[in-house]
């Protein structure tokens, strides 16, 4: 198959991944090379747009973050404030503000745009909102 246009239908996308996974180890400058350079792209685009995968939810995140680096709750009072701030947030009993999301992106390299992210209040806090 040539591939001179964006995939557009399944069986090319299959046709795609067949020939990348055929073509995946050869050597980026020979012309096999080049093709799987632009395999990885065209296939990347047409994921992208029928299997967008939804960025996880911010605490979430937060935890599976702090777990992967060994952080424990108190690691995070610098970017959050107190230990008593930092409990009520990762228990979704108070929200992120735009400080903690700025100070824990860059504490936990997290992207802006996953912790900017909406997310539901635990029911307690919802009630006293009510």
């Amino acid at each position: 198959m040539k591939w001179d246009k964006t995939i557009t239908t399944e069986k090319e996308y299959e046709a795609a991944l067949s020939r990348l996974s055929a073509i995946f180890e050869a050597d980026s400058e020979s012309p096999a090379g080049m093709e799987a350079e632009l395999l990885v792209t065209l296939i990347d685009k047409y994921e992208k747009e029928h299997y967008p995968i939804a960025l996880p939810d911010p605490i979430a995140a937060i935890q599976e973050t702090m777990e992967r680096k060994g952080l424990k709750d108190k690691d995070l009072i610098p970017a959050i404030g107190s230990k008593t701030t930092v409990s009520l947030v990762l228990n979704k009993k108070r929200a992120l503000t735009i400080d903690m999301i700025r100070n824990l992106s860059t504490l936990l390299g997290l992207p802006v745009e996953v912790l900017i992210q909406p997310y539901r209040l635990s029911d307690q806090q919802e009630k006293q909102l009510v």
